[in-house]
């Protein structure tokens, strides 16, 4: 980096961005902040926190004494994200709207906003790392393993990462903590935020049945016994547990833990039926696939070459070794652009909507939509 350079930090009114900007002027650069509005409708409900966090952000900014900007993105957000979301949801997949968020809003229509200021570079709290290498620009996982975010981040590109800056991702958690208390930032204390991409922590069924038609259908077992009633297949996840309203189902001589006293998880969806199906115990088979292959293909740099690699197909999720296989085919369907992971061991819980992501040690190399989870 150039010694002093114009940077615009995205202030979202939390401990991690404060610290970003923090750092970032302690090391010299004009730091500029801007606060995201991306969504609009009932920002007054105790669920949308947006006026709260400008007022923390705007705090923030005042102890660090940089310029700070309210930009409303929430047509953008509307358009790009939203509406791919409820469209996902409809077809029965469970998307992943934080990830499209960051590639389409704020590494997207917030670095183009920033570049119109004159800014050199953006920077956000996420808990990454980027790296100059060799003409191309890497997206590493953050030092903090347990905060590493570069999960949200795989669909940036080569453009988008070489104009970003993460600084906290070369920290651990608690050493942000530490430092926002030292400074005395207003926000040092706040919690961290665990809802969707600015829609917040409201209740989600709730949320979505304002904008998706439910239709009430059965929930079998895994030998097609109805047990229940379920309110929409829309509203359910693949290895959801809470939620199903599902009592135990006698099996003679069941043991302890398998039988009715293990508890239920969502595992397939019959759009063509209506049927949610739920089985007991977390390792019914039905829960674990061995492949899947994914597509809406997205690439940090060039795609990697067939061989050995580690995934993610949930952010929570240890790296799991597998056989990364490009240009996969699926039978019977003759669109290219698709990849194929076989995993060492079973994957639980593989769920289609969400992003399989490539690791090559601590390289983010880039993913995809898992459109098909293989037993």
């Amino acid at each position: 980096m150039n010694p002093k350079q114009r940077i615009v930090v995205g202030l979202s009114g939390g401990v991690d961005s404060a610290v970003t900007a923090y750092l970032l002027k302690q090391q010299g650069h004009e730091v500029i902040g801007i606060f995201m509005k991306n969504w609009e409708g009932d920002d007054d409900s105790e669920f949308c926190s947006s006026n709260i966090d400008f007022v923390d952000a705007a705090a923030v900014a005042d102890v660090l004494g940089i310029e700070i900007e309210h930009v409303n993105f929430a047509a953008d957000y509307k358009d790009r994200v939203f509406a791919s979301f409820l469209r996902e949801y409809e077809a029965g997949r469970t998307p992943n709207p934080d990830i499209l968020c960051n590639a389409e809003i704020k590494f997207k229509a917030f670095l183009d906003h920033a570049m119109r200021l004159g800014a050199d570079k953006i920077a956000t709290g996420h808990y990454a790392r980027v790296r100059e290498i060799s003409n191309r620009t890497e997206l590493l996982k953050g030092v903090d393993n347990s905060k590493d975010q570069s999960y949200f981040l795989h669909r940036l590109n080569q453009a988008q990462l070489a104009k970003t800056l993460f600084p906290v991702g070369e920290l651990h958690k608690t050493e942000v903590r530490r430092i926002a208390e030292e400074i005395k930032l207003p926000n040092a204390k706040k919690k961290d935020s665990t809802g969707i991409c600015f829609i917040g922590e409201r209740p989600f069924r709730e949320f979505l049945n304002r904008f998706l038609a439910h239709q009430p259908g059965p929930i079998k077992d895994a030998r097609g016994r109805k047990i229940g009633e379920h309110v929409g297949l829309s509203f359910y996840t693949l290895g959801q547990r809470q939620g199903l309203g599902i009592g135990g189902v006698k099996e003679k001589g069941a043991a302890r833990g398998t039988g009715d006293h293990a508890p239920w998880f969502v595992a397939r969806k019959d759009m063509t039926s209506n049927t949610l199906y739920a089985v007991q115990g977390h390792q019914h088979p039905w829960l674990l696939s061995h492949s899947l292959v994914a597509d809406d293909i997205s690439w940090t740099a060039d795609a990697p070459a067939a061989g050995d690699f580690a995934a993610k197909t949930r952010y929570r999720q240890t790296d799991a070794a597998c056989i990364f296989t490009p240009d996969y085919l699926v039978p019977g369907h003759a669109a290219p652009g698709q990849f194929r992971l076989d995993f060492a061991q079973p994957q639980w819980a593989v769920t289609p909507g969400q992003s399989a992501v490539l690791y090559d040690g601590e390289v983010c190399l880039g993913g995809g939509v898992i459109a098909q989870a293989i037993a």
